[in-house]
């Protein structure tokens, strides 16, 4: 009798668990602000178990997610972009609170600039909201 009831606390315990993890589907708006000009960035997040797909909309049209996974309350993925014939990877990482979320962007490869001496540019922190259900995305920055 015993062992069936920690097995019965065990299990309640695990979903619990489970079901404290963020949900981060949907669509997030988030302003970035660089050094030329604020930049509206659209996220259309899937989730399937620790494994995250989507897009990201940029003024520059969307780039697919790669590289994406979900650890509780915890975001993590890349995006490869092309400029100029110069391949680069920004990579996020998050941390979700409620309907926002607090992320951190670094760039790598590619030559980008903007950090001193040729190199990639310092981390940028922004937060995003989630985007109310079948809301428009925003008109993106000019």
């Amino acid at each position: 009798m015993m062992k069936k009831l920690a097995c019965a606390v065990m299990f309640l315990a695990l979903g619990t668990v489970s079901a404290l993890a963020a949900d981060f589907n949907g669509k997030w708006n988030g302003d970035v602000t660089t050094p030329r000009g604020t930049q509206n960035l659209v996220f259309d997040f899937h989730v399937d178990g620790a494994t995250l797909t989507g897009k990201v909309t940029s003024p520059r049209g969307d780039v697919d997610i790669s590289n994406g996974k979900v650890d509780g309350d915890n975001i993590s993925f890349d995006t490869v972009m092309n400029f100029n014939g110069n391949e680069f990877t920004i990579s996020y990482t998050g941390k979700a609170d409620g309907d926002t979320i607090k992320f951190t962007r670094t760039f790598a490869g590619g030559g980008m600039g903007g950090g001193g001496n040729g190199g990639p540019p310092p981390p940028v922190e922004f937060t995003a909201t989630r985007a109310p259900a079948g809301a428009p995305a925003p008109p993106p920055a000019q």
